[in-house]
């Protein structure tokens, strides 16, 4: 079942913001953590997940961090909650063979066309149209500040 759990929120977060506030330079676990406030424990369980699904690079160093894997018109909100879905162990009620007539037949068929409908919205909503809905409500990028215009 989708449900907005803490883990999620803290991926998309995490992911939007790499891409809104990175500069030439990675966006060090730290740096995300001082910003969102997203616990280490679940960020860096996170970023693994990410990196190994291709959404994000890990990039080793004194000056390492994380930046995209790909542009952020590429990635999607649907792809970075398949990831964290993944990492969710709870069974999804609606895969459960027990239960009534109704519930079988009527209610848990509903509630999967109503996940499908919100799982398309997601593939259809990029971490680039995240990045400007944060723009438009006037939110400071630190990539602005972050310049780098070295030869």
């Amino acid at each position: 079942m989708l449900r907005l759990s803490k883990k999620l929120v803290f991926a998309i977060e995490t992911v939007l913001d790499i891409a809104y506030n990175a500069g030439s330079a990675p966006v060090q676990s730290a740096e995300i953590t001082a910003r969102q406030g997203i616990p280490k424990r679940y960020l860096e369980q996170v970023l693994q997940a990410l990196v190994r699904a291709g959404v994000l690079a890990g990039v080793r160093g004194p000056r390492g961090g994380y930046r995209l894997a790909k542009e952020r018109r590429r990635i999607t909100v649907g792809e970075i909650v398949r990831v964290v879905r993944s990492l969710e162990q709870a069974t999804d009620p609606i895969e459960e063979p027990a239960g009534s007539e109704l519930g079988m037949r009527v209610v848990r068929p509903l509630w999967a066309e109503l996940q499908e409908e919100v799982m398309q919205r997601l593939d259809r909503t990029s971490i680039e149209d995240l990045c400007l809905r944060a723009h438009q409500e006037g939110i400071r990028s630190e990539a602005q500040t972050k310049l780098d215009f070295s030869i």
